[in-house]
């Protein structure tokens, strides 16, 4: 316990060398709940002690987790949410940097990795009216293209579209991309902003003209849109529902594996219509109605028709476009769909889909081994080939 102690003195002040680092990690694994707030309690301690530490350091996080820690319900959900919380402080303000990158020898019940991943982060695809395909992550600022009476800006991370002319035979669609591992954001020709999470994408014009302005998506998006009452916004969902804005907050999941769109409101107010399936069953015969005009913190959820959903917890929708992954409630199988879009992997299970529920947030800015490891707090395991990973039993 000396060393130990020694160790996490080092890994403060970032002095920690990659042998005592990976005893570290391997101690921290042994760990049972009660010791591992031990831990938190020293490294406290460690930043009182320290000030050149605790400039760099947030006494109020110590606070919120020793107050989730003492909080905590009875249920099994697991990891609990104070594991999440100490492993973000172990993670994140101690900068065990082993956890992101060493992956040595194990005991036959953890993760066996034969390699690590980075987080995903910023970067997308544009494709421009002729199929001329830009790949944003690596370009840098300025002009990066005029298309359809528009110039096309890249500035810090995002697009942004400079209308120069509205002639609508000037006009073009441009597509916008994002791979598994990434994520951006575009300010459209009428000033909406869009944020696309991970394997998703939108087509719009270069310029809007008419009556409405019209964009389509796959996947997931958050939506800012500009208010202008004569020109509705309208985004259209994978040719099974459609929502129409005239200046609102909200997010659009649809992603090609879920049976059902979600779209939650923040502000304002949207029209959710659902579009008839083309396969045509018994005349007359609905499940629930065909739209719904919602209010903030409402969801509608579109299948068959659109049943709408009151009291969401707007957080944890939104927690991706914040920079987090939100397992509250989520099922494992749930998780790992969240792990397979961010770190650009695909998920297989040795010997079926335990059954697992968990709790809490953790940053998206974590190499997948250090993920791993804490969601091996709820007792399963995992094997890495590639950029498959296997759930063992």
């Amino acid at each position: 316990m000396i060393r130990q102690h020694e160790i996490l003195v080092k890994l403060s002040r970032r002095e920690a060398t990659a042998e005592e680092q990976e005893v570290f990690r391997q101690w921290l694994q042994t760990l049972s709940p009660g010791q591992l707030e031990a831990v938190l309690d020293e490294y406290g301690n460690i930043i009182a002690d320290m000030p050149e530490v605790r400039e760099v350091h947030n006494p109020e996080l110590l606070t919120a987790i020793h107050a989730a820690i003492d909080h905590e319900p009875t249920r099994r959900i697991l990891p609990m949410r104070w594991i999440w919380a100490a492993a973000a402080v172990l993670l994140l303000a101690v900068s065990l940097i082993v956890l992101q990158t060493n992956t040595a020898t194990r005991s036959t019940k953890s993760t066996q990795q034969v390699a690590d991943l980075p987080p995903g982060k910023s970067g997308a695809i544009l494709t421009l009216t002729n199929g001329t395909q830009l790949v944003l992550d690596s370009l840098g600022n300025g002009i990066i293209a005029r298309d359809g009476g528009s110039e096309t800006v890249l500035h810090d991370g995002k697009l942004i579209y400079n209308v120069r002319s509205n002639n609508s035979q000037e006009i073009g669609f441009n597509e916008m991309t994002t791979p598994k591992g990434r994520n951006f954001r575009v300010e459209l020709p009428d000033g909406t902003v869009v944020w696309l999470n991970a394997a998703s994408s939108i087509r719009y014009p270069t310029a809007f003209t008419g009556d409405k302005r019209e964009v389509t998506i796959k996947g997931e998006a958050y939506f800012e849109v500009m208010k202008n009452a004569r020109m509705p916004f309208v985004v259209h969902v994978d040719n099974r529902a459609d929502i129409e804005v005239l200046g609102t907050h909200f997010n659009v999941e649809a992603y090609d594996n879920m049976a059902t769109i979600k779209t939650t409101l923040l502000e304002g107010s949207v029209k959710v219509g659902s579009r008839p399936r083309q396969e045509s069953g018994a005349a007359g015969n609905t499940a629930s109605q065909q739209s719904a005009i919602l209010k903030p913190g409402q969801q509608a959820q579109v299948e068959e028709g659109v049943q709408v959903v009151n009291n969401i917890d707007t957080s944890k929708v939104m927690a991706w476009k914040n920079g987090l992954f939100n397992f509250e409630d989520a099922t494992l199988k749930e998780v790992m769909k969240q792990l397979e879009r961010w770190y650009d992997i695909e998920v297989v299970y040795e010997k079926g889909v335990p059954d697992i529920v968990f709790g809490g947030e953790m940053t998206k800015n974590i190499s997948l081994a250090g993920l791993l490891l804490i969601l091996e707090k709820s007792d399963i395991h995992f094997r890495l080939e590639g950029r498959t990973l296997v759930v063992l039993p």
